[in-house]
């Protein structure tokens, strides 16, 4: 006590600032310490450092990463000075050669984020469970689009690929046993209808659970969100040029220049693209696709800083068609994918159905430092896609057939968002609060035009095993025909809506000791379907409005500072139903249904220990979702609002560098998900493991020299569940795929082969979609 209380009278002083790296990575975990003491810090997910307590006198300031250039700075600290050193770090081929001989970096951990919760929190200080898909993991598996990236993650499970087109058309997945799609990008709304090209991901980050309260219900599932943080400029000239080329004709070639523009290095332009073609295994199915990605900054002064950035993507896309289950298992006569007798290789096209998908959409931000302890950030977000074209589907049928189905689909949606963000980082008392006041406005629009044949009839039948003398009949000249043909009997579906939300928030996060954080926040949303416009009469239907409040709690304990907490939070999110058919006396009328609500519980354990040799986090949750709407079993095409889902689970993921050149990514998850006392089509798989590890050789001569391997196991899963005897699984499966890459300052040389075992395996979503078999493909990169 005699001790604490003569340091609490003496005089010292603070030293604060900001880690910038020259390279297009985030500044966080940089060391910065005092040479020849033990007194340091590691800087934040923005690079920020401060270290307290310093006795006065004259030191020396040391920032140090691996693979950069350490740079130090001479001090003098005087009674209650508080001294602001900013350092930039520097790569040099003479450091890069360092990276490959010490090899000692846990390359698959980058936990610090500063979109999960808005504010400067450390994983370890933070309740919420997010996983993080580094650029460098993307390298080593030679990752090209957002669905490979995301196998990384635990308990995420892709029911279907991306469809491309209007509304929905970019990937489904499910997380923590509900859906969920890629509608996030840097933090606020950024949508594709098509599988995102990798060419400008710095990373992905997947948070898990109901996450309405920062986010909105719009955005995030009762599962979690998926954000994709995007590469940024940087003060130095470089990049890279790749091209990758592989089996199926695939074909690609992407480019990352980074340049500042004027002397100064006030204002950064960076250029991310990639331009492809691939086919698929079948005898039809082709793409090709360009994507563009500039992005500009400017740091006005020293307050002041402005970035816009854009996404220009093009996609022509035949795919491969889904195949939907039409009749229960007693009707095909087995009730698991395994015993379909069809020979995946056949696509049943008779040509290319093409679809073009248009992308483009444009963000900018301005950041301002009000005052040490303030901070404004102001988000702007326009997302506009655009698909036409044929688009295919089967139906399974008894007797070994198939159903070929067909429309003409073409339409546009367009997001607008803006949003505010004021933060504080100050004290109260001896507590330290991190503070998030905000609001945000989101406009949305969908229009939609499917041409079906008369009475959405299917094209024709097919049989799937033996000879099909009508197999190329099903073509797009065809099809076209048999639209016009039809005339009077042309049978279109149009959709013209619009919704808008109004929502204000609050959060905080209380130090209340320096290992004991409290955290709260909450957000009230106003929604509003502007409801379906029919252009034909002139009139609008189904327009309401609801109010709804989501809130959030945390704690978090540090056993062990900066390496070892536990955590216990609430999380709640909701969903706007509006008008729906409903049964009503007996008659099928619109009714307004009340929003669904969903509540989560989590605990668990953080870890980063070994100076970020070992990270971890292991958690337990338990969702409840109540009011969900279900088809009324007592009227045909009538809703019911008396569903319950609950869905609980455990994860663990661990990243870990044991020994010089070796990392390794692990993760596990069970999900027990049950919707009216049956699992849900939904959930996925109970059971998803993930892992990967690489090794780079450590000797003088073969530096550089890496190889990797790793996969993914999934259980069997229910693509159509209605009680016993009435199921259709998908069977278990496990993909092994490996790599070996050559990694050298000026150049690499990477090939990998997915599949390695050739497994026969599927996902769906009430579909049955077979997977690609064993694939090669080879990349090289130059450097510059």
């Amino acid at each position: 006590m005699l001790l604490t209380a003569v340091t609490s009278f003496a005089q010292t002083g603070t030293i604060k600032g900001r880690v910038s790296l020259s390279s297009d990575e985030s500044a966080d975990n940089v060391s910065v310490t005092i040479r020849g003491t033990k007194i340091g810090t590691n800087t934040d997910a923005q690079g920020n450092y401060e270290i307290k307590n310093i006795k006065p006198g004259n030191y020396t300031l040391r920032a140090t990463a691996v693979g950069f250039s350490s740079k130090e700075k001479s001090i003098t600290v005087q009674d209650g000075d508080e001294i602001t050193e900013n350092f930039t770090l520097t790569t040099s081929s003479e450091t890069l050669t360092e990276v490959f001989v010490k090899g000692n970096a846990n390359k698959y951990t980058k936990t610090e984020s500063e979109y999960v919760s808005r504010m400067t929190i450390k994983n370890l200080e933070n309740a919420q469970v997010y996983n993080v898909v580094t650029k460098q993991l993307m390298k080593d598996q030679l990752v090209t689009n957002q669905d490979e990236a995301l196998k990384n993650v635990p308990g995420i499970y892709q029911l279907w690929g991306a469809t491309n087109r209007a509304g929905d058309g970019g990937s489904w997945y499910s997380l923590r046993g509900f859906t969920t799609q890629s509608l996030v990008r840097n933090g606020i709304a950024g949508k594709v209808n098509s599988n995102s090209d990798a060419a400008n991901l710095e990373k992905i980050e997947v948070i898990k659970g109901p996450s309405a309260t920062l986010f909105g219900n719009v955005l995030s599932s009762y599962g979690g969100l998926i954000n994709r943080v995007t590469k940024k400029p940087n003060e130095n000239f470089g990049g890279e040029i790749a091209y990758q080329n592989g089996s199926y004709g695939f074909n690609r070639l992407s480019a990352d220049v980074n340049t500042p523009i004027n002397d100064d290095k006030t204002a950064l332009f960076r250029l991310n693209a990639s331009v492809g073609n691939a086919n698929t295994f079948q005898d039809f199915g082709y793409s090709k696709s360009y994507f563009i990605a500039p992005s500009f900054s400017y740091q006005v002064n020293e307050k002041l800083n402005i970035s816009i950035d854009a996404e220009i993507g093009n996609q022509d896309n035949s795919g491969m068609p889904l195949i939907y289950l039409s009749a229960s298992s007693a009707d095909l006569g087995f009730d698991n994918a395994k015993d379909l007798n069809i020979n995946f290789k056949r696509s049943f096209l008779g040509d290319e159905f093409m679809t073009n998908t248009k992308t483009f959409n444009v963000f900018a931000q301005a950041n301002y430092k009000i005052s040490d302890e303030w901070n404004s950030q102001t988000v702007f977000s326009s997302s506009s896609n655009k698909a036409a074209g044929l688009q295919t589907w089967f139906y399974l049928l008894a007797n070994e057939q198939l159903s070929r189905n067909v429309w003409d689909a073409n339409g546009r949606d367009n997001a607008i968002e803006f949003q505010q963000n004021f933060n504080g980082d100050f004290k109260i008392g001896s507590m330290r609060n991190r503070f998030l006041i905000g609001g945000d406005i989101y406009h949305s629009t969908n229009n939609l035009v499917y041409n079906n044949l008369p009475g959405y009839a299917p094209y024709d039948v097919i049989n799937y095993t033996g000879t099909a003398d009508n197999y190329y009949d099903f073509n797009p000249t065809n099809v076209r025909q048999r639209l016009v043909g039809d005339g009077p009997n042309y049978n279109p579906y149009t959709t013209n809506s619009a919704i808008s939300t109004y929502s204000a928030y609050v959060a905080d996060a209380i130090n209340i000791t320096e290992s004991l954080i409290l955290s709260a926040a909450v957000r009230f949303d106003h929604f509003e379907n502007q409801g379906t416009f029919n252009a034909a009469t002139n009139t609008k239907a189904d327009t309401f409005s609801q109010n709804a409040f989501s809130p959030k709690f945390g704690a978090v304990y540090q056993i062990i500072k900066d390496q070892l907490s536990v955590f216990g939070s609430y999380q709640n999110s909701f969903t706007n139903k509006g008008f729906l058919n409903a049964n009503v006396d007996g008659a099928l009328q619109m009714k307004q249904f009340d929003p669904e609500k969903a509540n989560q519980f989590e605990g668990g354990v953080k870890v980063n220990a070994f100076q970020n040799k070992v990270s971890a986090t292991i958690s337990y949750y338990k969702i409840k979702v109540e009011d969900i709407v279900t088809a009324d079993p007592n009227l045909p095409n009538a809703s019911i609002q008396n569903g319950t889902q609950f869905s609980k689970g455990f994860e663990l993921e661990i990243t870990a560098n044991p020994i010089a050149g070796l990392n390794l990514l692990v993760g596990y998850a069970k999900n027990d998900s049950e919707l009216n006392d049956l699992r849900p089509a939904t959930a996925g798989p109970e059971n998803l493991i993930n892992y990967w590890f690489s090794y780079n050789l450590q000797t003088t001569t073969l530096k550089g020299l890496g190889l990797g391997f790793g996969g993914n196991y999934g259980d069997a899963t229910y693509i159509y569940n209605a009680g016993p005897g009435q199921t259709f699984e998908l069977p278990s499966y496990s993909v092994v795929n490996a790599a070996l890459y050559y990694d050298q300052p000026k150049y690499r040389v990477s090939l990998k082969v997915n599949n390695l075992t050739d497994e026969l395996y599927f996902n769906g979503y009430t579909t049955i979609n077979v997977q690609a078999p064993r694939t090669f493909m080879g990349s090289l990169t130059y450097k510059f």
